[in-house]
């Protein structure tokens, strides 16, 4: 089964979970996933806000433009 990331990422290094995790493991990394989430964005919350309105005034019509009329 071929998995697509979000970032668009189609190879690299492979990252293995182990397909044995009770409910209670796969939520607690959730949840550090969800904490580690919030520091980053507390700490460059700023940072980040420029450099994505200096990316949509270089891209106003968005990376996707080209698929706009596509019904998946």
């Amino acid at each position: 089964m071929t998995f697509h990331q979000p970032s668009g990422i189609t190879q690299g290094l492979p990252l293995l979970i182990d397909a044995n995790w009770t409910p209670a493991q796969a939520w607690a990394v959730i949840e550090l996933l969800d904490d580690l989430r919030d520091r980053l964005l507390a700490h460059y919350q700023l940072a980040l806000a420029e450099w994505l309105a200096e990316d949509r005034q270089e891209h106003p019509d968005g990376p996707d433009d080209d698929l706009a009329g596509n019904d998946f």
